[in-house]
């Protein structure tokens, strides 16, 4: 959705919009942070989110990939910025080409600072002079795909401080094709609102949204402060300089500060915030919280869908989602980080402990779930907990859900004034000994449906091959809505995906280390089972299926010597 459109329905609703700017990590660990960081603060309701732009090399090429991500992973709106610095057409094109790509339909076009090294700013061979010629390139080439953005100076330029100049040049960005402003920071509130005064009355009618920067430290403070050349009240010095060495402090009265300007701004009739995070939450959070912004436990942001919608290209009207892909979202990190979070298991019991802390949120992710354990799985995490100590490892679950309000905190989503149900749902791994007992078991009951398949796609199911509805709606004037189902197909498709991740977790480990052995064995003999009880009156029949099925000696230790390649030892790992 463009941003104006996002602007115009807060508006039309009586609300006050967030937004949130996020800038391109220099090193690889920094990238996963920003996106876990990114995720959590989806739950704080921004209306989009803005994506700075490293111009030329490594950082533009993360620019882009972090917006795929942002929309098609996390489901954020997303504005990618785009300055005209060291970028010829050539990578104009390209930049753009990928925002489309991604599902992004809003860029922030602005002209950039120089590169450091330059004193002043040139325009790239082949590239263009100012934000408003980007402007016109973008309309010109791909009419109204984009909402366009640019940017406003109420306090001036680093190079221009005439700032009714600048309200000129801002009316020609806007008489280009733009048809929203983001502003510089600014903690001047009189100064800003008296700045929009005068783009009102120079005829610059477009949404003119502020930039706010939170105050996490006194000195990031001052020195962005000085960078900028913002005025700062004196009486906000006043209140900061007795504490500036105390960084709790800082943000105490800084959050209060922030706060009060943000109120002096929506009185004079602003509705949207955005916040310059820096990549950090805290004092952004601390704002939003003073200002009553942020969703309350009575009253979270109501989910559209059970599982979050994606916004990449052709996945926006998406509605329907088979399970296994509910908790997978981002890509694999690197051999050091998975050590550091997994260790090195020698036998099925570490393994379990793994899941055992995952399960309990010691770990907030396992190689098939990027996301923490989620207050969905509270209900049926007693017996989740008994089954991984067990040592049978769990992947996916959900608990029968027999018609609560589509308003319900935890299992809601949906148009309010409905009603919501789930199929109690279990997916997990199983030594290749203990399938044939576990389907015999299985087919003892007729309400219960499963999957069950190997590394080699060796399939056993009780099923027809249709799809299995495991989630649905019934809201009032709406068919019934299924969102979430389980079929052969998909399974046998992320069957391919969850034997990789397991893979790749046990390359993280020496090819002769007993960790890689035994993750590899795992992979190489346990069967992939998913099980699904049609009767949602209840949970506890998918795991009563596994009362007396029991793994020997899960404490067995591998020793780094070649696992056998053909069915597991009774204990689950093959005996060195």
């Amino acid at each position: 959705m463009h941003i104006r459109e996002k602007l115009a329905k807060n508006e039309a609703e009586g609300k006050t919009g967030i937004s949130f700017e996020f800038f391109p990590p220099k090193t690889a660990q920094g990238v996963q942070n920003l996106y876990d960081r990114m995720d959590r603060m989806h739950g704080l309701g921004p209306s989009f989110i803005d994506i700075t732009w490293g111009a030329g090399g490594r950082l533009s090429d993360l620019t882009c990939e972090m917006v795929s991500v942002a929309q098609s992973v996390y489901g954020l709106e997303t504005c990618m910025h785009l300055t005209c610095t060291d970028m010829p057409v050539e990578k104009v094109d390209q930049a753009l080409q990928a925002a489309y790509k991604a599902g992004c339909t809003n860029i922030l076009a602005l002209r950039g600072d120089p590169p450091r090294e330059k004193e002043a700013w040139e325009a790239a061979e082949n590239g263009f002079c100012y934000a408003k010629d980007l402007v016109k390139y973008i309309r010109e080439k791909y009419g109204n795909h984009f909402d366009i953005g640019v940017g406003g100076y109420p306090e001036g330029a680093d190079d221009n401080t005439d700032v009714d100049q600048l309200i000129d040049h801002l009316k020609e960005k806007v008489d280009a094709g733009s048809s929203f402003v983001v502003t510089q920071m600014f903690y001047d509130a009189d100064n800003f609102i008296e700045w929009v005064k005068k783009c009102r009355a120079k005829g610059i009618n477009v949404p003119i949204i502020p930039g706010i920067m939170p105050i996490q430290t006194y000195a990031s403070f001052i020195r962005r402060s000085n960078w900028t050349k913002v005025k700062v009240p004196s009486e906000w010095m006043e209140a900061l300089e007795p504490v500036k060495n105390d960084d709790s402090a800082v943000r105490d009265i800084g959050k209060t500060l922030i706060a009060n300007m943000c109120r002096q701004l929506i009185a004079a009739g602003i509705k949207h915030l955005h916040f310059y995070t820096m990549n950090l939450a805290q004092a952004t959070q601390l704002v939003l919280k003073e200002l009553e912004l942020t969703p309350s436990e009575d009253s979270p942001i109501q989910r559209p869908l059970p599982w979050r919608p994606s916004l990449g290209l052709g996945r926006r009207s998406e509605d329907v989602r088979p399970v296994f892909w509910r908790n997978r979202n981002s890509s694999y990190g690197t051999n050091e980080q998975n050590i550091k979070l997994w260790g090195e298991p020698k036998s099925i019991k570490d393994i379990s402990d793994i899941f055992v802390n995952f399960l309990t949120g010691k770990l907030d992710r396992l190689p098939w779930s990027d996301s923490p354990i989620t207050t969905e799985a509270h209900e049926i995490q007693e017996d989740l907990l008994k089954l991984n100590q067990r040592g049978f490892l769990t992947i996916n679950s959900q608990p029968a859900v027999n018609g609560v309000k589509s308003s319900h905190p935890v299992y809601g989503w949906g148009p309010k004034n409905g009603f919501v149900y789930q199929k109690a749902y279990l997916e997990l791994l199983v030594p290749s000994n203990l399938i044939d007992e576990l389907i015999t078991r299985i087919e003892k009951n007729d309400d219960l449906t499963y999957h069950a398949t190997n590394k080699k796609g060796e399939l056993k199911t009780n099923t027809r091959d249709s799809p299995n509805a495991l989630t649905w709606g019934i809201f009032a004037g709406r068919e019934i809505i299924q969102p979430t189902i389980v079929e052969t197909v998909s399974f046998l498709a992320w069957k391919d995906e969850a034997y990789l991740l397991g893979e790749h977790w046990s390359k993280c480990h020496d090819a002769a280390s007993p960790s890689r052995q035994l993750i590899q064995h795992v992979m190489d003999d346990w069967y992939l089972v998913n099980i699904v009880d049609n009767d949602f009156h209840r949970s506890n029949a998918v795991f009563e299926l596994f009362n007396g099925l029991e793994i020997k000696d899960l404490n067995v230790e591998v020793t780094g010597k070649p696992l056998t390649n053909g069915h597991a030892e009774p204990n689950g790992v093959a005996a060195n």
